[in-house]
């Protein structure tokens, strides 16, 4: 039997070794062809597949997410609403986690302000940042 190792599969997937033993473990890989040997066989189709798998990841999908994505690149004609949806839902998540980072950066630049004067010497015995970071976590 040709073909390529697991190793070889994952230097053309980008994907870990790792990884493709578990997208093969959970289902995202399908049925991977074994050797007499009992090792792993990988063609082209399933280094395709691999990149695939590792874009929606790459994206941020989660691994249910591309268990449906992968559904329709299986060779069926996928639900284009389905993948619509998961795609607007995935828009939607990533622009909370924006407004989140943007309010993060926001308060950290206001905390580092108010070091300016308190820490203008240099050392201080009491460090603003970590008093204010404190005061956040306790509340």
């Amino acid at each position: 039997m040709s073909g390529m190792s697991i190793g070889k599969a994952a230097e053309r997937s980008g994907c870990t070794i790792a990884a493709i033993r578990h997208y093969e473990e959970i289902g995202l890989l399908g049925g991977v062809s074994r050797a007499s040997n009992g090792r792993r066989v990988f063609g082209w189709p399933d280094v395709h597949r691999l990149r695939f798998i590792r874009r929606c990841r790459d994206i941020g999908f989660g691994l249910d997410e591309v268990g449906a994505l992968v559904g329709g690149a299986n060779g069926r004609a996928p639900d284009c609403l389905a993948v619509r949806n998961l795609a607007l839902a995935h828009v939607e998540r990533l622009q909370v986690m924006r407004a989140e980072i943007e309010a993060l950066e926001r308060s950290l630049s206001s905390i580092a302000a108010t070091c300016d004067e308190a820490c203008a010497s240099g050392r201080s015995p009491a460090c603003k940042i970590v008093d204010d970071l404190s005061a956040i976590g306790s509340g």
